[in-house]
């Protein structure tokens, strides 16, 4: 498994759907982890993003999927980063 970041960005329809049902947000974590991706954490944020979401998932391949799937629907947009710890980048490194 492997750790990414998502930065996400709510679509005018996205902020209308999390209005009428903030539930929503849930909703779309649960399908993220329906798709084989484990939320770590997520936070929403003010400024340029709305979300960021740190996802554990098999492969490279697999996040792009289950993001393209989730955006497909236009109520979000993203950018998503591969991620390291830093200790395991330390110990990387030192070799």
């Amino acid at each position: 498994m492997s750790e990414y970041v998502i930065l996400s960005k709510l679509t005018d329809e996205g902020r209308k759907t999390i209005l009428e049902n903030p539930e929503r947000i849930k909703e779309v974590n649960k399908e993220l982890e329906n798709k084989g991706a484990k939320i770590l954490t997520q936070y929403a944020l003010l400024g340029e993003y709305d979300f960021i979401t740190i996802v554990d998932a098999p492969s490279k391949g697999d996040i792009y999927r289950t993001v393209s799937e989730v955006t497909s629907r236009g109520a979000i947009e993203t950018t998503t980063l591969s991620a390291m710890d830093v200790n395991e980048l330390i110990e990387k490194m030192k070799e």
